[in-house]
């Protein structure tokens, strides 16, 4: 079933008389439960291409939507709601607040969801949990590696149990063994969870470990298939 559903996409950017084409005619689908990547160079349009299917923003031409919803369909409350419960978004920069527990970060996306407060705690420690981190419960930021800092932005976007999950260079910042130890706990998220993962990458290696990369180039799909030798954990220990 078609979670996401992309048509002759196109995003302008205007600025006086200067247009600048972002996106041209982007077309696709992604089912409930996939793990995708959408990669390219600096420019190719996926940055614009994740703001649009997170609802941050709209398109100049074309159709979006989401479990049959365009953003159309929804009023201003209505798109901060499904931006809040069926979405979640990891960043590159972590976008922690560096002065306040991972306790209280995590806890966050719940000031917005219409949960019970008196159920924060609960919810926030169990998407704590899942990313490994109960014994830095009560850390700050600063007192974490980067790493830690991206599980917690992890168990953040986890703890709403979103449909999905959007990771923009979710390894950037990361040395290698780090980023290695993210990029695996999102393929559990998705095969043990079921989380359908758009990961936003430069990089070739990264978007490998997904299961299908769409790949655009100026703001065009280039080349949108499977993965035919897909990198899991399995392979590096090998």
């Amino acid at each position: 079933m078609a979670l996401i559903e992309v048509k002759d996409l196109e995003k302008i950017y205007s600025d006086k008389e200067l247009q600048t084409p972002a996106l041209n005619g982007v077309t696709f689908e992604i089912n409930e439960g996939e793990f995708v990547a959408i990669t390219g160079s600096s420019g190719s349009g996926k940055s614009t291409l994740l703001h649009i299917l997170g609802f941050l923003d709209r398109q100049t031409k074309g159709e979006y939507r989401f479990a049959d919803k365009t953003i159309d369909d929804l009023s201003p409350q209505e798109i901060a709601r499904v931006r809040n419960k069926k979405m979640g978004f990891i960043f590159q920069m972590f976008n922690l607040l560096r002065r306040t527990s991972v306790l209280e970060n995590v806890k966050l996306p719940l000031l917005y969801s219409g949960v019970k407060e008196s159920l924060w705690d609960d919810m926030a420690t169990k998407a704590i949990e899942s990313v490994g981190l109960s014994h830095r419960l009560n850390h700050h930021p600063s007192q974490l590696s980067g790493g830690e800092q991206q599980r917690v932005a992890i168990a953040r976007a986890l703890v709403n149990n979103p449909q999905i999950i959007f990771a923009d260079e979710p390894t950037g910042n990361l040395d290698s063994k780090s980023g290695q130890m993210i990029m695996e706990l999102l393929q559990e998220l998705n095969e043990k969870s079921g989380h359908t993962i758009i990961l936003i990458t430069h990089e070739t290696y990264t978007a490998q470990q997904a299961q299908r990369i769409i790949r655009l180039h100026d703001g065009k799909i280039e080349s949108d298939k499977p993965v035919d030798h897909r990198l899991t954990a399995d392979s590096f220990t090998k």
